[in-house]
C-alpha cells in the first residue's frame, strides 16, 4: 500500500473516532449497528478468524527462567 491510502484510511478512521469523543464503547455500538444493518442487507459477513490455541512452550519457560 502506499502512504497515500494508508494516510487516507487513518483519516477516516480519526473522523469516525472523533465524531464519537473517542469513546470506545460508542465507535464499537456504531461499527456492530452498521454491520447489523448490512448483514440485514443481504450483504456477506464473514466471521473473524479464531484464535489459534497456544501451543505448550513449558520446556522453553523451564528454560527462559531458569536460575543459572
Amino acid at each position: 500500500m502506499t502512504d497515500s491510502i494508508i494516510h487516507e484510511v487513518r483519516a477516516v478512521r480519526e473522523e469516525h473516532a472523533a465524531s464519537f469523543g473517542f469513546d470506545l464503547d460508542r465507535i464499537f455500538a456504531d461499527l456492530k449497528a452498521r454491520q447489523n444493518k448490512h448483514a440485514a442487507e443481504g450483504w456477506k459477513i464473514i466471521p473473524a478468524p479464531e484464535s489459534p490455541q497456544p501451543e505448550c512452550k513449558l520446556a522453553l519457560q523451564r528454560t527462559r527462567f531458569a536460575r543459572w
